[in-house]
């Protein structure tokens, strides 16, 4: 319930907008002008649906091959939003049938479900309005990083004035109808929100949270990255506190004290949060309840993702038992009417009594087998033995220009085939770098790296899946990658270890998901037969269950392997070594990676109080 203090200041914005209504002269209001170019459906006119004027090319296509069938459940004016018989095709395919999305305000969802089954097609599906939301829900969808431009990080996420502009005619139309409804506290908390005076700081707060200092806050869009653009995008999104906000892996391009600022930022959110991520460790830090998308149906639960699987494995341990017990039933009944249903009377009477009982169990549904994600089992090959040491680090100082600090100083250590190594630390600090060193793509500056002069080294990146030729198929791309498979059976056995079968081995590569790519780019790293595996950010796009995969593939592997990745689960499987970046040195975290996450945590709770 809204505070005294807060209804006062209601009312007398109420009686202030009422002022402004009756002082305006006819024609004033709007009436009869013509819509924006870029309003959707009155969608904007009502209140800050801005998706629309960042869709790009892409996102147009995918409209365009999309078909969305549903019906709006819930009250028009509700907060929440249910919309049934909701079925959703994409190129023909099949994605979600006939199945209910449930949107609760106060709550915090995050759809999981395996690469490939449609969840970023059911958020972008959501987010261009394509499913009946109700007009006054205003939705923020981030797609995309924000282009490059002569602005800087800091005016970019104050854009707000035209948001300002819609919420406080939307606020004025609430109060001249004299509305003492939920809808009309929640524009004027968002107004106090986007008040001017505190814009700035919070703006500020939020870049600094997702690791822009104060200078690199006054740069320029044009001279950051794609990654760095994407957090102002993701910062925007913040900022804007939206009715409904959807994201889809906001992680991928965050280092881990970023993503440990987010859970917390996100952890907070009061309206509707809907997340599509990879990391367990995020989802459980985040939702209230969690949406899996399985066999083109959307099932919900309550809690965090660790009380989905907790709760899972309980109804579906109770329907095996159901199923096996409806089973063994049908079995002994139709034992009984095969032996005695032509036996004397009284036992054909009973062989009949129990047909019929069998058919009235049939025509009320029986108990289905439980039906778990497909598991995966994927494999990095043997790579034999080679004597150590396999790479020596000796005194070695890194700087990408004279002009530019060092990235490194007089680094010492060595790695061998039993190396199993997590590099952490703040974006910038040369996790990156170092493996690009370790690899011969960067030259040292000063010092010397030796490496065996037989150690073949796999290197995964996030830009891997852009070497993929997008129009030949995963299983054309790898016979012409590995010639020496001959037969393209056995090449489509490597591919479906990886969780590619059937159809998706032989469409073009730009018709697959991104985590389909990624999967592609594994069976390539795996056909290296590498000694040392370097993996920067291998979870980005991927599902929890192939994450899992990767996981066991590490440990069973007999090479040497060096991580970078935000996925303190992944993290926690895999590395037996933390190895923190910082400071242009590397040192050696002695505890687990969850004592580290707690280590940032509080960290980030010092820094936010001195902001």
């Amino acid at each position: 319930m809204p505070s005294d203090l807060a209804k006062k200041k209601a009312q007398k914005k109420k009686e202030a907008a009422k002022s402004r209504q009756k002082a305006k002269k006819p024609g004033e209001d709007g009436e009869g002008e013509k819509p924006e170019q870029g309003q959707q459906n009155g969608a904007e006119s009502n209140g800050v649906d801005i998706l629309t004027k960042e869709m790009d090319e892409f996102e147009l296509k995918k409209t365009e091959a999309r078909a969305v069938t549903g019906v709006l459940a819930s009250h028009p004016n509700s907060t929440d939003v249910h919309v049934a018989s909701l079925s959703l095709t994409f190129h023909g395919q099949e994605l979600l049938q006939d199945t209910s999305l449930e949107l609760n305000s106060g709550r915090r969802y995050g759809l999981i479900g395996l690469n490939g089954t449609g969840k970023s097609m059911l958020l972008s599906a959501i987010g261009h309005r394509e499913i009946p939301i109700p007009e006054h829900i205003d939705i923020y969808h981030l797609t995309r990083e924000m282009a490059p431009s002569d602005k800087t990080a800091l005016q970019c996420v104050m854009e707000v004035d035209e948001e300002r502009i819609h919420l406080e005619k939307e606020a004025e139309r609430l109060a001249s109808e004299d509305s003492e409804c939920e809808k009309l506290m929640e524009l004027y908390e968002r107004l106090e929100e986007l008040d001017a005076d505190k814009a700035e700081v919070r703006a500020s707060q939020i870049l600094h949270g997702l690791g822009f200092t104060a200078a690199m806050q006054q740069k320029k869009l044009k001279d950051f990255s794609g990654g760095w653009r994407m957090r102002v995008a993701l910062a925007r999104a913040l900022f804007l506190k939206p009715f409904m906000l959807l994201l889809d892996e906001p992680t991928n391009h965050l280092d881990l004290d970023a993503c440990v600022w987010l859970e917390e930022e996100l952890s907070q959110f009061k309206r509707i949060l809907v997340l599509i991520s990879h990391s367990q460790d995020f989802l459980n830090g985040v939702c209230t309840n969690i949406m899996h998308l399985h066999e083109r149906k959307l099932k919900y639960y309550t809690g965090n993702y660790d009380q989905y699987i907790k709760t899972r494995e309980e109804l579906e341990e109770n329907q095996m038992k159901r199923f096996n017990w409806e089973q063994d039933q049908i079995k002994h009944m139709k034992n009984y009417i095969a032996r005695f249903g032509h036996g004397s009377a009284k036992l054909a009477r009973q062989a009949q009594s129990k047909e019929k009982t069998l058919q009235k169990m049939v025509a009320s549904g029986l108990t289905e087998s439980v039906s778990n994600d497909k598991t995966l089992s994927f494999c990095f090959p043997p790579c034999g033995k080679i004597p150590p040491p396999v790479i020596m680090v000796q005194n070695v100082s890194f700087k990408y220009s004279d002009d530019q600090p060092h990235i490194y100083k007089n680094l010492e250590f060595g790695i061998d085939l039993d190396t199993r190594v997590a590099l952490v630390g703040p974006n910038g600090a040369g996790k990156s770098t170092l493996l690009k060193l370790l690899t011969g793509e960067l030259l040292p500056t000063d010092g010397m790296i030796r490496k065996n002069s037989h150690v073949k080294i796999g290197r995964y990146h996030q830009h891997l899946t852009e070497q993929l030729e997008l129009d030949l198929s995963p299983l054309d791309y790898m016979m012409k990658c590995y010639p020496e498979i001959k037969e393209r059976e056995e090449m489509r056995k490597i591919i479906g270890r990886y969780g590619l079968t059937g159809k998706q081995q032989v469409n073009p590569i730009r018709n697959l998901s991104d985590g389909q790519k990624c999967r592609v780019c594994f069976a390539w790293l795996a056909g290296q037969n590498a000694h040392m595996l370097f993996l920067d950010e291998p979870t980005n796009h991927l599902d929890i269950e192939t994450i899992d995969a990767l996981a066991d593939a590490i440990n069973e592997y007999e090479g040497g392997m060096m991580l970078v990745s935000h996925d303190f689960r992944l993290i926690q499987q895999v590395a037996q070594e933390i190895w923190v970046c910082e400071k242009q040195t590397i040192t050696k975290w002695n505890r687990d990676i969850l004592a580290y996450k707690h280590h940032l945590k509080k960290k980030i709770d010092k820094n936010s109080h001195g902001v």
